[in-house]
């Protein structure tokens, strides 16, 4: 979608954003389970390549094992690696884990902080991860670019790019800042249930009249 939308453009967004809002409701939704601010943050970085039920299921035990940020700040690095070896990439995040957490707790007292630039300075914390926290903790508006918000959104020809940077930015363009935070969570439902990667139920979707890409 182009930088300066026309007026028919805009109002398709806002036909799409309605229907996803009468669709799945506007309540906002984490799907990786936790207490703390901290706990996200892990639950977090383990997700990346890896599915959130899964990361659920790891973190159910490892909350457990490791209390407090301190036990993940002093933990030792193989026995981590096997604490989250089914999540996948394990060798380094477990030891972005364990670094994260020193610097939480060295240089920030064991809170995590808000502001983008200094959570992007966390060892795994990339924007993805950064706006998750702030979105979901800090609940301010901003637009987490993961695998369905990036296919969907260039179905529906909200982006064009391919780069998660870019098409966060894009999509900030795009989208009304109050839809910023539960666009992400409707996308991650509709590319879970409907408009899935490899066989996307186009006959049965809500959108399937305001999508460019549907095939019936």
């Amino acid at each position: 979608m182009a930088k300066r939308m026309t007026k028919k453009e805009k109002e398709r967004v806002e036909r799409v954003l309605a229907l996803l809002d009468r669709e799945y409701g506007t309540d906002y939704r984490c799907y990786l389970n936790h207490e703390t601010p901290w706990q996200l943050l892990i639950a977090t970085i383990l997700s990346a390549q890896c599915t959130d039920a899964r990361v659920n299921i790891v973190t159910k035990d490892l909350f457990v094992k490791y209390p407090d940020l301190e036990d993940f700040a002093k933990a030792e690095l193989t026995e981590l690696e096997q604490d989250i070896k089914s999540t996948g990439f394990y060798h380094n995040k477990a030891k972005n884990i364990i670094a994260c957490s020193k610097r939480l707790v060295e240089h920030y007292g064991g809170e995590v902080p808000s502001e983008m630039e200094e959570l992007t300075t966390l060892a795994g914390v990339g924007r993805k991860t950064a706006n998750v926290i702030r979105g979901n903790i800090f609940h301010e508006a901003s637009i987490v670019v993961d695998t369905h918000v990036k296919r969907i959104s260039k179905k529906l020809h909200f982006t064009v790019e391919d780069d998660p940077e870019k098409i966060e930015y894009e999509l900030m363009r795009v989208l009304p800042k109050d839809h910023w935070i539960i666009y992400n969570i409707h996308i991650i439902t509709l590319g879970r249930t409907i408009c899935t990667a490899r066989n996307p139920k186009c006959g049965e979707c809500f959108l399937r009249e305001e999508c460019p890409s549907a095939v019936f």
